[in-house]
């Protein structure tokens, strides 16, 4: 039995989902003709109440073609030091958009609407970069998944309507985080400009995220996704597999969640774990303590066949998701048990 928690990514396509992609109708879809893209697209628009949506290969992709539609080069971005569009998507808002990262030192990725409005530079500063977008990430990754407070949204988006700012939201995870709380997609529609949700991490789609957003943005989406090499043909296979899992993988995630909390409880029992973050969705990160070998711990782990990720300084990632089933939910506390 291979237990693999160093993503919710590795998943693989479940039968319904590749009889879906397999019986898919398709077009050309860089002439806008793929009819399953053109359904997707539509669903996440009316979904968020939004006027547009495309289609991305990546989350990444989508992600670094918002920040080009909100910015022009030599302005800046305010987002969490955390964020990953700052770590994690290869220095992309630099290189195709021109701008810088405003870091804001937040809890778990996460910060408040006081620290957006000390952040943003005097527009009649020449001196310093001009700030015109506003970035958070919900759920936070390198946070351990956690969900924002809808509240301090709301009050993030006052501030950048006084300063006329753009606001994107990078949803990698939304879907987790719409499964713990009480908001809808259409709520997160009517708070920010641009929206990123992904398929290929808790939806257990194989690839695919789509940036969903109002039509005075969105009209320039096509262009920069050309731009950036997304241009695709007969991806209404892949599309597919998002309809499958709209239909079909949303209401388990609750599952993934349940799992993630009763791992943190058994290691919270560790006498050999310092600290579990506290766990609102799939995503377990706990350090180890000061005297426990990181790499030690880990070889251990992948010697049983149990993999997970390693970020440093004794901190360590485990990520539940769709193809993590109850016979190795059950495996997984017995081994921890052991040490």
């Amino acid at each position: 039995m291979i237990i693999d928690l160093r993503s919710d990514t590795v998943t693989k396509p479940t039968k319904g989902m590749l009889d879906a992609m397999m019986s898919a109708e398709v077009g050309d879809d860089v002439y806008k003709e793929d009819p399953s893209v053109n359904a997707l697209e539509k669903r996440l628009a009316d979904m968020f109440g939004k006027d547009q949506a495309l289609f991305f290969p990546t989350g990444s992709m989508a992600n670094q073609t918002a920040l080009k539609l909100h910015t022009n080069p030599g302005e800046q971005v305010i987002c969490d030091k955390y964020s990953h569009i700052y770590n994690y998507e290869g220095g992309g808002a630099s290189f195709n958009s021109g701008i810088s990262c405003k870091l804001i030192d937040g809890n778990r990725g996460m910060f408040t609407a006081s620290q957006v409005e000390a952040s943003i530079n005097p527009p009649d500063f020449y001196h310093s970069p001009l700030t015109t977008l506003v970035e958070v990430e919900n759920t936070t990754n390198k946070g351990g998944g956690a969900c924002w407070d809808f509240e301090e949204l709301k009050r993030i988006r006052k501030v950048c309507d006084t300063h006329n700012l753009g606001y994107h939201l990078d949803g990698a995870r939304l879907w987790n985080a719409l499964a713990t709380t009480k908001e809808k997609a259409k709520d997160y529609g009517q708070l920010f400009d641009t929206i990123s949700v992904c398929f290929s991490k808790g939806l257990g789609c194989p690839i695919g995220s789509v940036l969903i957003g109002d039509k005075d943005l969105m009209q320039g989406a096509i262009r920069v996704r050309k731009i950036l090499g997304g241009g695709m043909r007969q991806v209404g296979y892949l599309a597919a597999a998002g309809l499958y899992a709209l239909d079909h993988h949303l209401d388990r995630l609750s599952e993934d969640h349940k799992k993630a909390k009763e791992i943190g409880a058994v290691l919270e029992d560790l006498s050999i774990i310092a600290k579990v973050e506290p766990i609102e969705t799939n995503i377990v990160i706990f350090e180890l303590e000061p005297h426990v070998d990181e790499s030690e711990f880990l070889k251990q782990l992948s010697d049983k066949d149990i993999h997970i990720i390693g970020m440093g300084s004794n901190k360590l990632r485990m990520v539940t998701h769709l193809d993590y089933t109850d016979a190795m939910h059950k495996h997984l506390l017995d081994i921890l048990n052991e040490f």
